[in-house]
């Protein structure tokens, strides 16, 4: 089963939870989806399907894109991304993927391309401490200090500068799904996901491992009374 999807981040909110619990939660239109292209062994050298979702119009498509398109008898999608999978059978060229491949309470992981935050010093990037403000110091106050030790007699690579800052594609691992509503394509995911509002999101099943049977504190004290 694909447990992948392509989805638009809408903003975030607060829900309840069933102990009452105030939580913190993205929402996220989650496709529905097309499968535009089946990648095979045979064929590719690897299994994968290819999923788009948005609308477009022909006239914003180059000529590869918008006859790819038309030979399959498909509507024009503004995304497309490839998902690997370990086997294609029972996947077409045309099948619909909507949010419902997912459950409340299964874990995923969400890559995307970070806000862009511009160029940036290394009080704001890198969470340095500012210099001292007495003494004639003022106009250093926000100054990262020396570039190096007098031994090298260089700049080192990987020195912590100031520099743009965000729009950097990455990966939020490991978060829960609170809740899934499959008539409005809405995935609620527990937390914080990177990208700005109305940004496209690539969500699948999490790559991390996940206990099946949480250690509770009742579990330690039938352990120690068997021992």
């Amino acid at each position: 089963m694909l447990k992948s999807i392509i989805g638009k981040k809408i903003g975030m909110t607060q829900v309840f939870d069933v102990k009452r619990n105030l939580v913190p939660v993205t929402v996220v239109e989650a496709g529905p989806c097309v499968i535009t292209d089946v990648r095979t062994v045979e064929k590719n050298g690897y299994s994968a399907v290819q999923l788009g979702f948005g609308e477009i119009k022909e006239k914003n498509l180059n000529k590869a894109q918008a006859v790819f398109f038309k030979k399959n008898n498909l509507s024009y999608k503004r995304t497309l991304k490839e998902f690997r999978i370990p086997e294609t059978v029972g996947f077409s060229v045309g099948q619909e993927i909507k949010v419902d491949v997912f459950k409340a309470g299964d874990y995923v992981d969400v890559s995307a391309v970070t806000k862009g935050k511009g160029y940036a010093g290394v009080i704001k990037r890198h969470n340095f401490g500012m210099q001292p403000v007495s003494h004639g110091q003022s106009d250093r106050t926000r100054s990262r200090g020396s570039s190096g030790a007098q031994g090298p007699q260089k700049v080192l690579k990987g020195l912590k500068m100031a520099g743009h800052m965000g729009n950097e594609y990455v990966m939020a691992q490991k978060l829960l799904v609170v809740n899934v509503d499959a008539e409005k394509n809405i995935l609620l995911i527990k937390g914080s996901v990177p990208s700005v509002n109305r940004g496209t999101l690539f969500i699948s099943n999490t790559l991390k491992k996940i206990p099946k049977v949480p250690v509770t504190a009742a579990h330690k004290e039938t352990k120690a009374k068997k021992k």
